[in-house]
């Protein structure tokens, strides 16, 4: 696409993808996979297994095939969690290595990561070694319940243009809709699944388009700002009927 400051074709936001606990980038891949391909076709996706291995059964044991994975550990309450240093400090390294990134795409336990990290970078508490978080989405996700981690990440509004998916039926619904009150102007995406990586409708597809479209026009504007272009006006997120 082009801009008006002359800008030729914007490249593809690129993604670090995150997947849900004790699965695998491999199965996240096959998850997003249910997106149209005029989605998953402009982005740049790239899939990490998380830096443990299950410790566990597997919820998705006999649906998709092992090795699991999961990003850190916690106790009964989620308030406690095991691993969680070292899961930033592998997140780090591996995105110095594999990046840079624009933005996050995280399910489940990855999406409970992907919103408490532009939080914590910002505070500068992780990831201080690679750019800024600009964009993330949320497939089924929720706040860290962790008292220090919720000071560290959620302590202030955050400008980070945030994708939002909540499902009807989903155990973590609550948590994921506490999170989004942190983002100054997040997308919501409602549908009527579980905990689960959705199929998009009509609906939600013109959602999900208009917010590619938005991270698209950001990273024209980084171009233009690079090359000494100026641009007039800042881009804006489409406004929606979630009703």
């Amino acid at each position: 696409m082009g801009s008006e400051g002359g800008s030729s074709m914007v490249r593809k936001p690129r993604f670090l993808c995150l997947h849900g606990f004790r699965t695998s980038g491999e199965i996240m891949k096959i998850q997003l996979n249910k997106w149209p391909k005029s989605v998953i076709d402009r982005l740049d996706l790239v899939f990490l297994d998380a830096p443990f291995p299950c410790q566990g059964k597997s919820d998705v044991d006999g649906i998709f095939d092992s090795p699991y994975y999961e990003w850190f550990q916690f106790n009964k309450e989620f308030t406690e969690y095991t691993n969680f240093e070292k899961c930033l400090e592998f997140l780090e390294d591996r995105m110095i290595k594999l990046g840079p990134f624009d933005g996050l795409i995280g399910f489940s336990q990855g999406a409970i990561l992907s919103g408490g990290l532009p939080g914590m970078q910002a505070k500068g508490v992780a990831l201080q070694k690679v750019p800024k978080i600009k964009f993330i989405i949320i497939i089924g996700g929720g706040m860290l319940k962790s008292t220090k981690l919720i000071e560290d990440a959620y302590s202030s509004s955050l400008d980070t243009l945030s994708l939002h998916f909540l499902g009807e039926t989903d155990f973590l619904k609550p948590y994921g809709t506490e999170l989004i009150e942190f983002f100054k102007n997040p997308v919501v995406v409602h549908h009527p699944k579980g905990h689960t990586v959705p199929r998009l409708d009509d609906k939600s597809l013109e959602k999900v388009t208009g917010f590619i479209e938005t991270i698209e026009q950001h990273l024209v504007m980084e171009e233009d700002k690079k090359n000494g272009e100026e641009t007039d006006s800042k881009p804006k997120l489409k406004s929606y009927d979630d009703e």
